[in-house]
């Protein structure tokens, strides 16, 4: 009998650390694309000027490049808030509000203002906030929404029976004021937000407007998210107004990736390596959180052999999160020696998530070049085939670049052992950064 149960009790053991062992790797997994080729290799892909680099987003990312769309750049809180807040005040059936990031203060306040008024106005207005990035907001706050008519409602609460939903967060942005008009990009609901970028505690960011059938996919993106936390699936033409291609809203071919987590390669990660692949001329990057695996740093020094102009822009000493700065830093040597350029933003605290390829693809949005945004989070990035567009986004990569320090290999090999063994440290726990 005690063998018996002494058997029972080691299977049942061996059975939890099983379960422990497959929930550890669950939790720590990377993405699987290490190289992009054609049939014979990965001579000659595809271009951004190619079709066959359109139709290869199209179909290994699960979206569709329309025409009939426009789009323009909203830096910093001074570029977006009061431009946004104009088209919330605007609304006349419905505004979709997802956050993730909402903290109490000023921005927080006009936000709540501007929807109360319009719920109050016989708008309907949904306001999806993610329960982990949202959880200063106090109970009272909400309810003065909720009194209004404004429809409420927390995203993935932490709960100790749903410990899973902890680890899987919606990093989205989403704001569609009657389905006709959307922004997304790295802002929130925060007072760090307002300004202009180049001064201390005023973060840089990078957001965009558009209008246009890209339009519907945000907004589609918003369905899904509050079908998951209300259980009310939405449609109809309040929802998705008929939305033309032939250019009454514009004439740049664009679309919005949602980008969602799975077991095995996600969306984000094809987005990423297509892109890279495609660039012939120059490859700029600005992204707050700087972290490249093993295969994405060999894809960059791959595009640099290839004499593409590639650059990196990220925080400097001015950053939030010191465990992702020294992850990422912990790639430096192997970029810099492979003709990757990296440079420090100064003056504040650079949030933005944006890259452009050869100067007409595009993509501007809340996904960062780390694991956890790859892998893990919900994200939304609009993304452009525009000269027009991209050479917009250029430019203002090259303006940012007038006020960062470059991080040269020979310097940064000088760097003290301090730092070296902060970024050996904060490497074991990369993929969870």
């Amino acid at each position: 009998m005690q063998i018996a149960l002494w058997t029972l009790g080691a299977a049942a053991l061996l059975f939890l650390l099983a379960l422990a062992l497959i929930g550890l790797r669950y939790l720590t997994r990377g993405t699987p694309v290490a190289d992009v080729c054609g049939v014979d290799g990965n001579h000659d892909l595809p271009t951004t000027a190619d079709d066959e680099f359109r139709a290869s987003i199209e179909l290994l990312t699960g979206t569709r490049l329309t025409c009939g769309n426009h789009a323009e750049l909203c830096l910093n809180g001074d570029g977006t808030y009061e431009r946004l807040f104009a088209d919330l005040a605007s609304a006349t059936q419905t505004i979709t509000l997802q956050m993730y990031y909402c903290q109490p203060g000023k921005v927080a306040d006009r936000f709540a203002d501007v929807m109360r008024d319009r719920a109050k106005a016989g708008v309907r207005v949904l306001f999806l906030l993610d329960a982990f990035g949202s959880g200063k907001l106090s109970k009272d706050y909400l309810q003065s929404l909720a009194d209004a008519g404004v429809e409420v409602t927390k995203f993935r609460p932490v709960n100790w029976y749903q410990l899973e939903k902890a680890y899987a967060r919606s990093h989205i942005r989403v704001v569609v004021v009657d389905g006709r008009v959307g922004y997304t990009g790295g802002f929130g609901m925060d007072d760090k937000w307002l300004g202009d970028g180049r001064h201390e505690h005023q973060w840089r960011d990078t957001n965009v407007r558009f209008t246009g059938p890209a339009v519907l996919q945000l907004q589609a993106t918003f369905a899904k998210g509050w079908a998951e936390a209300t259980g009310e699936l939405l449609t109809g033409t309040e929802i998705f107004p008929p939305a033309s291609e032939n250019g009454t809203d514009g004439e740049m071919r664009a679309t919005l990736l949602h980008t969602a987590p799975t077991i095995g390669s996600t969306a984000a990660e094809r987005l990423l390596a297509l892109s890279i692949a495609a660039a012939r001329h120059s490859l700029y990057i600005t992204n707050s959180y700087f972290v490249p695996d093993d295969d994405f740093v060999r894809l960059l020094r791959e595009a640099a052999a290839r004499g593409v102009d590639v650059r990196v822009l990220t925080p400097g000493t001015l950053n939030d999160v010191k465990s992702t700065w020294y992850a990422g830093r912990a790639q430096y040597e192997r970029l810099l020696d492979g003709g990757v350029r990296i440079f420090w933003y100064q003056p504040a605290m650079i949030h933005g998530k944006s890259f452009v390829v050869d100067g007409c693809w595009a993509s501007i949005g809340t996904m960062n070049f780390d694991n956890r945004s790859l892998a893990f989070n919900d994200e939304s990035n609009l993304l452009v085939l525009d000269e027009g567009f991209g050479s917009r986004v250029r430019e203002v990569f090259l303006d940012d670049l007038t006020r960062s320090k470059e991080v040269t290999l020979e310097q940064f090999r000088q760097r003290p052992w301090k730092d070296r063994m902060l970024e050996w440290s904060a490497t074991r726990v990369a993929r969870i950064l």
